[in-house]
């Protein structure tokens, strides 16, 4: 790819250093935020992802400007460009340039994050528990994507006359949920391996599933293709098969993993060792035309019945505070809370588009934790409100929609507030009622 005219215009050595002091000081400024920040959440007994979500703010669009995204085409904080450009002996145009141009390495190392995260998950999980509660967990799932999707697409519709195919597209956005959310709030809540936390991990990666025939669906109509029932179909049978086989794997291959571990003697043999299995799943999860983070949970639950199981979890757990860490704040950079500014007339719609779709979205997931059968007693809040943050994914779908231009100034603003309400109030929701039942109650025996 040809480099943009400003960097023709510098020396190799020029450039890398900008390059290294690019690097180098955005993990200075998301770690130091993401800590800072963390720190103050636990203090007030939150959980300390909404540190690193509100730290995002802080540094990116809503705030100082200092790690943007490419896609907000916003401009970079002034100082920041003004020192590196005099560190480097170059212009502050050149720095923007060379930013935007190494954005995609930082993207990369949060999509680790996410992905050890999705392992760590999976090897936390109880595989019995979780097909123990295969049923109500499809339940949930179902009922989380029917719901918010029916309600908001026909609301959209008949109350604020919005087109067919943009309210298709909202509704289709507020049928995610997001697992890495999800999984970091319960893991740090020590709720995971509760029934509760099991049954929204597994309709959590059902969400994704579905979530993923309908982004097709969405992606093809978008792009003026027709409606054809085969791809759709090809792809609901590879998810299934793909399931299916991590949990028979899950059954039967960690014998032959303990058997290779146990036959290697060079340090990091675990971590290695785990990891392989991870890039394994998660490129066999994309060859199908899945997503890879649904490999990466798969990976972990393969695993989880190692002999090396707890040793594999604390080698993976730094990575884990170390690049999931990453991932969720530039969640956070991405939200442009200008849109939340009533002052400003152009917002007052999308505000009132907002506010119905926080609700529809917040509604129908917490009714989703009412919607299964069970005879054993669970806190069915706890539940439905695991299913509610959209985070990520909610952020991918309406990053297709501004590309694809099918939505208004409006409905795109509304869905970014819809995304950012479910993100933000998910993790202190929990937190409330789980605290409430008097500090994590109904832990397995």
């Amino acid at each position: 790819m040809p480099l943009p005219p400003l960097l023709l215009a510098i020396g190799n050595h020029q450039e890398e250093v900008v390059e290294t002091l690019l690097q180098v000081g955005r993990f200075l400024i998301i770690f130091l935020a993401a800590r800072t920040l963390a720190e103050l959440m636990v203090r007030l007994e939150l959980p300390t992802i909404l540190g690193e979500l509100v730290a995002g703010v802080i540094i990116g669009v809503s705030g100082f400007h200092l790690i943007l995204p490419p896609e907000a085409h916003a401009q970079l904080n002034h100082g920041l460009l003004a020192l590196v450009g005099s560190l480097a002996d170059v212009t502050p145009e050149v720095v923007q340039d060379i930013y935007q141009e190494t954005f995609p390495n930082l993207k990369a190392v949060s999509q680790l994050g996410l992905y050890a995260l999705l392992f760590l998950t999976g090897l936390e999980s109880e595989l019995d528990e979780l097909v123990a509660v295969g049923v109500q967990a499809t339940t949930v799932a179902v009922t989380g994507v029917v719901l918010p999707f029916a309600l908001g697409t026909a609301g959209l519709v008949f109350l604020f006359d919005v087109p067919l195919f943009p309210a298709i597209f909202a509704g289709a956005a507020m049928t995610a949920t997001s697992i890495g959310i999800t999984a970091s709030v319960f893991g740090e809540l020590k709720f995971l391996k509760t029934r509760e936390g099991q049954t929204v991990i597994g309709a959590a990666v059902l969400d994704d599933i579905l979530g993923i025939v309908i982004l097709a669906v969405v992606v093809a109509l978008a792009g003026g293709g027709s409606f054809s029932l085969g791809p759709i179909l090809k792809l609901v049978m590879a998810a299934l098969v793909f399931v299916a086989a991590a949990l028979f794997l899950s059954r039967t291959a960690a014998p032959a993993f303990d058997w290779v571990l146990d036959q290697l003697r060079a340090p990091g043999e675990v971590v290695v060792a785990g990891f392989v299995v991870l890039t394994l799943c998660c490129f066999a999860a994309q060859a199908i035309g899945l997503e890879a983070a649904l490999g990466a949970f798969a990976a972990g639950l393969i695993l989880s019945a190692s002999r090396h199981t707890e040793a594999i979890q604390e080698t993976v757990k730094p990575l884990v505070a170390l690049f999931a860490t990453v991932f969720f704040v530039l969640i956070g950079t991405a939200m442009d809370l200008s849109v939340l500014n009533p002052f400003d007339p152009d917002n007052r719609q999308g505000l009132v588009l907002a506010a119905f779709l926080l609700v529809v979205a917040i509604a129908g997931k917490v009714a989703a934790g009412w919607s299964y059968w069970s005879k054993e007693k669970t806190n069915r809040l706890v539940v439905g409100l695991g299913m509610m943050p959209r985070g990520e994914v909610g952020l991918i779908f309406l990053g297709l929609g501004s590309q694809a231009g099918i939505l208004t100034p409006a409905l795109e603003a509304a869905i970014l507030l819809m995304v950012i309400g479910t993100t933000f109030l998910a993790p202190i929701l929990l937190r409330l009622v789980l605290s409430r039942q008097g500090a994590l109650v109904d832990q397995p025996s």
